[in-house]
């Protein structure tokens, strides 16, 4: 038995056998074949079963995300009938007497760098399609295992250095029961769709996939940040009574499903949920959510192999207003950059993406990709309660941009004849600290703020939240973040409008306490966090609360707030 230490990223108890998510050795020799015919049938073998594959990943896609995240399988099917790469391959098998695999890599890498030259961003996307289709070809000519999220029918963890949002996104938490990977922090993207799925992971274990191998029994504890490889008898049946234990605690939350979040002193709270899919909106409903305060669009994108179209955006977003009802529904406009690419849109190359060309930056560079998403959201708007917020906003200029281009596309559909809801709040997301410290300028222009501590902490604090050697320093208790969340909600206030957070703080036992003495009106958080925090809430005096914000703001250090609060709330 082996016991791992990493970040509990989504809450519960998984116990199944490994599943190793990691792309195997591709590499083959060259070799001279007598046998031509056979060969070109081991490559025909090795394409067919390539294909049964795709069908079967494309209708999981379909089944679990809808219909347009399953086209990019489609694309992929193409590629594996297009006689302008399967024939030239045949033809060098007969013509050079060598084995499928040069073929293969032959041919394949010759279209790959053809088209990955050319300036058509369609024609560009066809290189990544090629790539990951005979690199699948490949490992069925070697005979050894290719591993598909999509494919998975068994109960199973998954063991991975990390975990893209495609990845994570393809995961059937039917058979997936939890996940653990090497890298990653609680509010990287794999973390952060773990808890909308429901599953429980831990993240940043530094050498899991050494660790463990294919097979292994591996229990991974989300609520205490392990895993345990091989287990013995003894410490297999203690975790299977603390995953029982975490379900029963999870009806007792259920019990509060339906009821308003109000604090010990009757103060009522808000409490919403995040969402990166229409899938989620499940998930929030059925965790008594009170709307949506962070509709993360960029998934939209991502499960795209290209952009997605202005109907396809507006059925998306009017699916969630519709499921929402009356509840509000925060959009955040696209926010892609930084740990989020877009295979289909060539971005530079930069030192510091995090601080580069993203989000509202490259929406108001490329207006022609902007205005596609804010009239498609214009057009919903009428199917119920939504709002529109801006992320990266670092200065006025760029809200007043922002919003202009939304108020010509609307003046624009109305014109069409199209009906656009005139009661629609716009706010900006507060992750940038400039933002945060003139945040009396923004209020008397803003409709409301969303505090995105995720960005705000790992810029205030230097600290890039990714890294795990600087990972102390990610800090949400910190004196200095506390003060620039404080300011938001005191200019927010003082112009009679609203903040929330949609950060992973928002959802944080010991952050809880602080945000509610602070004065913060609505808490955004993962879908399976809305529970707890209603049940922690109930049982705290926002009154009580509030007489401790000058003694925390006077604090020096993230360790000392925390102390101070552990104390005074019983934690």
């Amino acid at each position: 038995m082996a016991i791992l230490k990493g970040i509990a990223a989504s809450n519960g108890v998984a116990i199944a056998k490994a599943y190793t998510l990691e792309t195997p050795d591709l590499s083959f020799e060259t070799k001279k074949v007598d046998d031509v015919s056979t060969e070109v049938n081991r490559l025909h073998d090795a394409l067919t079963v390539s294909k049964s594959e795709l069908e079967k990943i494309k209708e999981n896609a379909r089944l679990s995300l809808g219909d347009e995240h399953a086209e990019i399988f489609s694309a992929h099917l193409l590629v594996l009938s297009d006689p302008e790469l399967i024939t030239p391959m045949e033809e060098k098998i007969k013509n050079e007497n060598v084995n499928a695999e040069k073929a293969l890599d032959d041919v394949a890498t010759m279209f790959i760098d053809m088209f990955k030259g050319m300036d058509n961003e369609y024609m560009r996307e066809r290189a990544a399609d090629i790539q990951d289709v005979t690199k699948r070809v490949m490992a069925h000519l070697l005979n050894v295992t290719f591993p598909d999220p999509a494919l998975i029918d068994e109960e199973v963890v998954i063991i991975a250095e990390d975990l893209t949002p495609s990845d994570t996104a393809q995961l059937n938490k039917q058979f997936v029961k939890g996940f653990t990977t090497n890298i990653g922090g609680r509010t990287s993207h794999s973390a952060i769709m773990a808890r909308s799925l429901e599953i429980p992971a831990v993240v940043g274990t530094k050498t899991v996939t050494e660790d463990v191998s294919e097979g292994d029994i591996v229990i991974v504890d989300g609520i205490d940040g392990k895993v345990i490889i091989n287990p013995t008898e003894e410490e297999l049946a203690s975790y299977e009574e603390k995953q029982a234990d975490f379900e029963k605690q999870k009806e007792i939350w259920a019990q509060l499903k339906d009821e308003p979040t109000l604090t010990k002193d009757g103060e009522l709270v808000e409490l919403v949920a995040n969402i990166g899919t229409p899938d989620d909106v499940v998930g929030v409903l059925n965790n008594g959510g009170e709307g949506v305060g962070l509709y993360r669009t960029e998934f939209l994108y991502m499960g795209n192999s290209d952009f997605p179209t202005e109907d396809e955006q507006f059925e998306a977003y009017s699916s969630v207003l519709k499921q929402m009802g009356d509840k509000p529904v925060v959009v955040r406009t696209l926010d892609i950059g930084g740990d989020k690419e877009l295979s289909y849109l060539d971005l530079p190359k930069e030192m510091n993406p995090f601080l580069g060309f993203r989000a509202i930056r490259l929406c108001l560079e490329r207006d022609d990709i902007f205005r596609t998403q804010l009239r498609a959201l214009l057009r919903a708007s009428v199917h119920g309660n939504l709002k529109i917020m801006f992320p990266m906003i670092a200065t006025l200029d760029e809200f007043r941009s922002a919003k202009a281009l939304l108020l010509e596309e609307k003046d624009n559909l109305i014109a069409e004849g199209v009906k656009v809801s005139d009661d629609i709040e716009v706010g900006i997301m507060v992750e940038i600290p400039s933002t945060a410290v003139i945040a009396r300028q923004f209020a008397k222009e803003v409709d409301f703020f969303s505090i995105g501590t995720n960005d705000l902490i790992q810029y205030t604090l230097a600290a890039d939240r990714m890294n795990e050697q600087v990972s102390y320093l990610y800090q949400p208790y910190h004196p200095a973040i506390l003060t620039l969340v404080n300011n938001v909600i005191e200019a927010a206030h003082a112009e009679g409008k609203w903040a929330g957070m949609c950060g992973e703080m928002a959802g944080d036992s010991i952050a809880i306490p602080i945000l509610l003495g602070l004065g913060l009106d609505e808490f955004s958080m993962s879908a399976t966090s809305i529970l707890p925090a209603r049940t922690q809430i109930k049982d705290l005096s926002k009154e009580e609360l509030r007489s401790y914000k000058d003694e925390l703001l006077s604090m020096s250090t993230a360790d000392e707030v925390e102390a101070f609060i552990r104390e005074k709330t019983n934690q």
